[in-house]
């Protein structure tokens, strides 16, 4: 495997620890507490994060389909 693609893997799995401190803040009392606007900034940075995985993983796939 190239060294590119031993980073794209290492940033997925960046992300992806990421995105699970993110959906866990969720069910937090402190997210509760937000204002609604803020709430809804972190639920589209969310659903940008899923996108960017989803990219990521595609790529990885793709590499060891090679």
């Amino acid at each position: 495997m190239q060294d590119y693609q031993q980073r794209v893997i290492g940033e997925h799995a960046e992300l992806n620890a990421k995105l699970t401190k993110l959906i866990d803040f969720f069910d937090t009392e402190t997210f509760a507490l937000l204002p609604v606007t803020e709430k809804r900034r972190l639920e589209q940075q969310m659903v940008a994060m899923e996108l960017y995985e989803r990219a990521l993983s595609s790529r990885i796939l793709a590499f060891r389909e090679a």
